[in-house]
């Protein structure tokens, strides 16, 4: 009889036994593990298809820049659009560039700050974009496993009351309750181990493209540079 119930035992004990057959407090912190889980998966999903599509960008935006086409006639295709990325750093620039001149600027110095001040504005706009949600993934990646091993505790502890209670040893009546109580913990890992991953990644990828994003406003502030030059010292000269 005894090793009939010990073989029923060892038969109940899956995953979804030891789920259900949990304590409150294991099962809740199952549930919440589950979620995090699912969340970084979609932030996963979404930041690879988000990347992807600015990596496309700023090679179609650079193509584009470098082509000859002159600044005014790319200033006005773009204005009226949603733009992103360079385009956006672009558009700023030009933007407090036309504005400038509309009201007669005469500092070179004054005139090149705003410029760089506008474009740095826009910059962390969209390095703030490319960041996004990146936290969530960190937090996970370190709270996932001590939120497990509290499960684990909570568990272990439920389950040595209940040896106290039925007052054996038998490993027909410890082991499915220690595995409860370990369940919390791999699932812990399971969450928190992909969010590593993914953070670690995604903050090297953001990184790189916000440093390219800022190769370029540094080409285009010394082209515009160049540009003020021409425009300002003959008016200059004049007075």
């Amino acid at each position: 009889m005894e090793q009939v119930g010990l073989a029923a035992a060892t038969t109940d004990v899956t995953l979804w036994s030891l789920f259900m057959e949990a304590g409150f407090v294991v099962k809740l912190v199952m549930l919440g593990l589950i979620g995090a889980s699912v969340w970084t998966w979609a932030i996963v999903v979404d930041k690879t298809l988000k990347f992807g599509k600015v990596r496309r960008q700023l090679d179609a935006f650079e193509q584009v820049f470098w082509s000859g086409q002159s600044l005014e006639e790319l200033y006005r295709t773009l204005s009226d659009r949603a733009t992103s990325g360079m385009g956006a750093i672009f558009v700023s620039a030009m933007r407090e560039w036309k504005k400038s001149f509309e009201r007669g600027a005469r500092s070179p110095i004054g005139l090149q700050m705003r410029i760089d001040r506008a474009m740095d504005v826009t910059l962390s706009r969209e390095a703030e974009t490319l960041e996004a949600r990146l936290g969530s993934l960190a937090t996970i990646g370190s709270a996932g496993p001590f939120v497990g091993l509290f499960g684990t505790v909570v568990g272990i502890m439920t389950s040595f009351q209940a040896i106290a209670g039925s007052k054996s040893t038998n490993l027909a009546v410890v082991a499915p309750g220690i595995a409860e109580a370990l369940l919390a913990t791999a699932i812990g890992l399971l969450a928190a181990i992909p969010a590593v991953i993914a953070y670690n990644k995604f903050s090297a990828d953001a990184g790189k493209l916000t440093a390219r994003m800022e190769g370029f406003a540094d080409e285009f502030s010394a082209i515009l540079s160049r540009q003020i030059d021409e425009k300002l010292q003959p008016r200059q000269a004049a007075q």
